[in-house]
């Protein structure tokens, strides 16, 4: 393998299926129906044509939803992970993706509708006013296509009213406090402004290391300032500023009995095998013990600046908006690479800054008539910057020795000591031109475009090193010596490791879609949608030096998707359904695969661990339903489930084959099975690492007093067990139950809730690697930490949340 927060409570399904009590009131009393932005329209959630989920602030606030990984227990089918502390990535409907692929992302994160990272989105959610996912390719809508879908973030704005606002405090047994509230400041009708901020602690993924005593832990701070105008009835702005700082310290969590991972010396020169009882990985640890083992650390520290101007002119027949957006990103990340302590008394340290300097302008002209021909025209541009500067060692193993006991016997350590500087320079844009028609008559709508789209990258990688040489490499011919590397004191200027013809990449793409919906009769909409979405391929950053061209960059990714659904209600219009059913077809999905052995003659170090980006075609099929309402006035309910098959589909991809049979395995020493730079294996298995089926239940009842309400709420999750022959692992089931009891006036004004997650405290697996983290060296015989890497679902927790609201 390789040597190496907050969300919404959304849900699969066609409609909103949790929490319900807001979607269930507004049905029981007839009041407004849930409306969404998903076409860049306001419209009701029901006649939207496409698959949409949505959650509002208030929701996420009854729910305690301060971290992405809770929302894998709302809503079937979307995945959310953060592995390392500073990778936040989401999967839906079977479609995966990991940040260091260098693409756009699976599913497209929308802040106020501009395109933005997930790491700065995720880390701090707070004041929302409403968040929407909508399932499918996107490539008309929006200015960055997607193959699974896009997540729309919108924050709550001022009001020109009265003054309002929150604040709400939770703590937890756990050591995790969040503290945030807004507050809108209305000077007249025509000028508001808007303050918001949060403070959040927490223990992450609650591991700590037994080698160093350091706890996993995170504090994230942030602001918002929003300030609205509305000079005349018909053109309102809104400017936004956001500052965010976080700290991360996430160790890295490991299970496995631990090695005594070096030899002795002595011995093994004489060709015997004698491990040296003095050095040791670590102790046994299995999945309860939340336990790492590096002997370095692992710390992220991201800090950003948003601005955000968002502008609407009503001209009648049209409306003229525009928005526009500068964002400047700073991760600055250090990593023991020795995950797993193979190397005892020795720390791979990894450091540097990662910025992100986005800057998106979209300008768009859309007609206002709701009944008949109408539609609209757009430009977007958008352009990404920032230079990577990444430095680690990429030493050179050459004996399993102990440093010391090297020393003493050999009089070296057993190792090349390598420093390299790894230096990604970012700089892409994207012009895109789109045009939309639609035709509305009674309870039939016809809706497509298309969007011709200008992509360019251009591929930079300098790698540079230097090292103080080894005598162990030494031939004592002085002639050999001075022209090999490896003996001798040696430095390396920075150069480029890409080719000069995979450098400069253009793609002139053209996506787009068409939906035909029909309502039937008030209560019941059907509708039948397709889309096309296209993604440029990339370059890894710090790639190893002498490999194939397929194994640089990658080749663009297509994909095309029919669906068909219906939603709408019955029963007084306080039961809601929605069904759906898709099939997509990708062609040269684009996936990373992660801790592949290489092997390339002119490489420094020649052999190792790397994470690939691959091509690979692969077909999704799937449903959705979703069955939600009110059984009394008092009591709701939800209930939602999602099956995707997302598997390859003939595809060839890069694998570890130690034993040569084809398929993915670590039986042996490390080698490549082949004659490329990697092994290569024959799958027709899934394309990322969820199950096929997913379910989620909620439910609330109140009893109402005469200046209170109790409340009891409950959320269940299914997660079936799954087997994954990416890594040959068997996945256990999961059945995570999160309970709330709590008390709240009568006029909502205050509200206090105690909860507790994962009730069960059911500790399972979410990620693991395929074997043990080893360290390789040129003698045959690797250092084996005897300790495999995973992420686990968090232990249970209890809390206070409290609750205000003028």
């Amino acid at each position: 393998m390789k040597q190496g927060k907050t969300l919404s409570a959304l849900l699969c399904g066609a409609a909103m299926t949790v929490p319900t009590a807001a979607w269930a009131q507004d049905a029981a009393d007839g009041g407004g129906e849930i409306v969404v932005t998903a076409t860049r329209e306001a419209r009701s959630l029901q006649s939207v044509p496409m698959s949409v989920n949505v959650a509002t602030g208030e929701q996420l606030q009854k729910l305690n939803i301060f971290d992405a990984k809770d929302v894998q227990q709302l809503a079937p089918g979307l995945e959310m992970t953060n592995t390392t502390g500073r990778n936040n990535s989401t999967t839906l409907r079977g479609i995966s993706f990991d940040p260091d692929q260098g693409t756009d992302p699976a599913v497209q994160v929308y802040f106020n509708e501009i395109p933005t990272d997930a790491q700065t989105v995720y880390t701090a959610l707070y004041d929302i006013k409403q968040i929407e996912v909508l399932r499918g390719p996107q490539g008309l809508l929006r200015g960055i296509s997607a193959p699974a879908g896009a997540i729309t973030i919108s924050t709550a704005r001022p009001s020109f009213d009265e003054i309002e606002g929150y604040a709400q405090t939770t703590a937890t047994t756990r050591g995790g406090y969040n503290v945030q509230g807004g507050v809108s400041l209305p000077f007249s009708d025509k000028i508001a402004l808007r303050v918001a901020a949060l403070v959040d602690g927490n223990r992450l993924n609650n591991v700590r290391n037994v080698n160093t005593g350091e706890r996993s832990r995170s504090r994230t701070e942030s602001a918002r300032l929003t300030l609205g105008l509305r000079p005349t009835d018909n053109l309102t702005a809104y400017i936004t500023y956001q500052y965010l700082y976080a700290d991360n310290r996430q160790m890295q969590q490991v299970i496995g009995s631990g090695n005594t991972s070096t030899f002795e010396a002595g011995p093994f020169l004489g060709g015997a095998l004698v491990p040296n009882a003095s050095t040791r990985s670590g102790p046994a640890l299995g999945v309860d013990d939340y336990a790492a083992v590096a002997e370095g650390t692992s710390r992220n520290i991201s800090e950003s600046h948003i601005v955000n101007l968002a502008i609407d002119w009503d001209l009648g027949p049209a409306t003229l908006s525009f928005v526009g957006a500068h964002q400047d990103s700073r991760l600055k990340g250090q990593r023991d690479l020795d995950v797993g302590n193979a190397v005892p008394n020795y720390v791979s340290n990894s450091f540097g800054p990662t910025p992100f300097v986005y800057d998106t302008v979209e300008m768009r002209l859309a007609t206002n008539n709701k009944e008949g021909l109408g539609g609209g025209i757009g430009v977007f541009y958008n352009k990404m910057g920032g230079t990577t500067r990444i430095f680690q060692p990429g030493d050179s193993f050459i004996f399993p020795f102990e440093q010391n006991d090297s020393l003493n016997t050999l009089g070296a350590l057993p190792y090349l000591p390598i420093a390299t500087q790894i230096t990604v320079p970012v700089d892409r844009s994207i012009w895109s031109f789109n045009a939309n028609l639609n035709f509305r008559r009674g309870g039939l709508a016809i809706e497509g475009g298309l969007r011709y789209s200008i992509i360019k990258s251009v591929n930079v990688s300098r790698l540079g090193l230097s090292t103080p040489g080894n005598s162990l490499l030494c031939t004592g011919d002085p002639i050999v010596d001075a022209v090999s590397f490896g003996c001798l004191p040696a430095s390396y200027p920075a150069t480029d490791i890409i080719p000069a013809s995979l450098r400069n990449t253009s793609d002139k793409p053209i996506t787009g879609g068409l939906t035909i919906s029909y309502q039937l009769m008030p209560s019941m909409n059907i509708f039948a949608s397709y889309g096309h979405s296209f993604r440029a391929g990339s370059v890894s950053s710090g790639l190893p030096d002498g490999l194939s061209d397929d194994l640089i960059l990658t080749q663009p990714e297509k994909t095309d998707s029919i669906e068909a659904g219906v939603k709408g209600s019955f029963a007084g219009r306080r039961l809601h359904y929605a069904v759906s059913v898709y099939y997509q077809k990708l062609d040269n999905f684009l996936n990373r695969f992660s801790g592949i052995y290489y092997q390339s003659a002119v490489a420094a170090p020649p052999t190792g661990f790397f994470d690939f980006n691959y091509n690979g075609d692969a077909r999704i099929k799937g449903i959705e339903g979703s069955l939600d309402g009110r059984i009394t006035r008092d009591w709701d309910f939800g209930v939602s489930a999602a099956y995707t098959r997302a598997r390859y589909r003939n595809a060839l991809l890069p694998c570890n084959d130690f034993a040569g049979t084809g398929r993915p395995n670590r039986d042996g020493p490390a080698t490549v099975t082949g004659p490329g730079n990697v092994s290569f294996c024959a799958s027709n298995g899934r394309i990322g690492e969820t199950p096929d089926f997913s379910l989620t239940a909620n439910t609330e009842v109140r009893f109402p007093m005469d200046s209170a309400t109790p409340f009891l709420r409950g959320l269940f999750t299914y997660r079936p067990g799954f087997y994954s022959d990416r890594i040959d692992y068997d996945y256990r089931s999961r059945e995570m139950l999160n309970l709330f009891v709590g008390l709240r006036a009568e006029d909502s004004k205050w509200e206090f809730t105690l909860f507790a997650k994962n009730v069960l405290n059911q500790k399972r697996i979410a990620n693991i690697s395929q074997g043990n983290a080893v360290v390789g060296t040129s003698s045959g015989v690797d250092y084996d930490s005897g300790y495999r890497t995973v992420n686990v679902t968090n232990p249970r927790e209890f809390g206070l949340t409290g609750n205000f609201k003028f």
